[in-house]
């Protein structure tokens, strides 16, 4: 699913990824841990097309997106990876399943198609009675399962969280966490997430760490 072969990565004169190299299958969660600096957010910035290496290759499904031009990288980003972040970012204005068709909609899907796929994605992950509802009507945890959903709506291949559980309390961080492998086993759907949640990093089929802008 995603290769990633010796990306590097500067900023001005501090070199923040070192030849990075991996491999990361269909349906495979996979963490990524290590100390505030270890390179943790670029690489997976660089990995969801958002930064563009220095040097090195990725691809994803089979496809570099170093080579596409900028229209190009940007449909492939919206409908190829989804991202989770630490603070989900929803639209305050717009109800939980509008903000879960938007990528949808960006897409080019009719609201049909995009409301449909919302609304059995909300109810899978326990929002049905809250589809109607704006972010600041949700909990924190609602919130961020709003985020997941809308990660989901155009059937990513992958989905990036970066400290997808950071601003939760336990039981809501818990609930996210088994969450995503029930996401897996029902659509196949592959994670790669970067965390200092040790109970999350350990759950994962594996556990990369980064030191010093290199896995160790």
């Amino acid at each position: 699913m995603i290769k990633a072969d010796n990306i590097r990565k500067k900023y001005g004169e501090l070199e923040v990824l070192k030849g990075v190299s991996l491999e990361i299958s269909e349906g495979e969660i996979v963490s990524i841990v290590g100390a505030s600096g270890a390179g943790k957010s670029t690489l997976l910035h660089i990995i969801g097309t958002l930064d563009k290496p220095d040097a090195g290759t990725l691809t994803i499904k089979g496809i570099e997106p170093g080579k596409l031009r900028d229209k190009k990288l940007s449909d492939f980003r919206n409908r190829a990876i989804g991202f989770v972040f630490q603070f989900h970012h929803l639209l305050p204005e717009f109800t939980a399943l509008e903000n879960v068709c938007i990528p949808a909609f960006i897409a080019g899907k009719s609201q049909a198609e995009a409301e449909t796929k919302a609304t059995e994605l909300l109810g899978f992950l326990g929002l049905a009675e809250r589809v109607n509802h704006k972010p600041s009507e949700l909990s924190g945890g609602e919130q961020q399962r709003v985020a997941v959903a809308r990660a989901l709506v155009n059937q990513p291949a992958v989905v990036l969280a970066d400290e997808p559980s950071g601003n939760l309390d336990s039981q809501s961080a818990k609930d996210l966490h088994k969450m995503f492998f029930d996401l897996r086993d029902k659509f196949n759907q592959t994670f790669v997430i970067v965390t200092h949640n040790e109970e999350l990093a350990n759950m994962a089929d594996r556990k990369l760490e980064m030191k010093d802008g290199q896995i160790i």
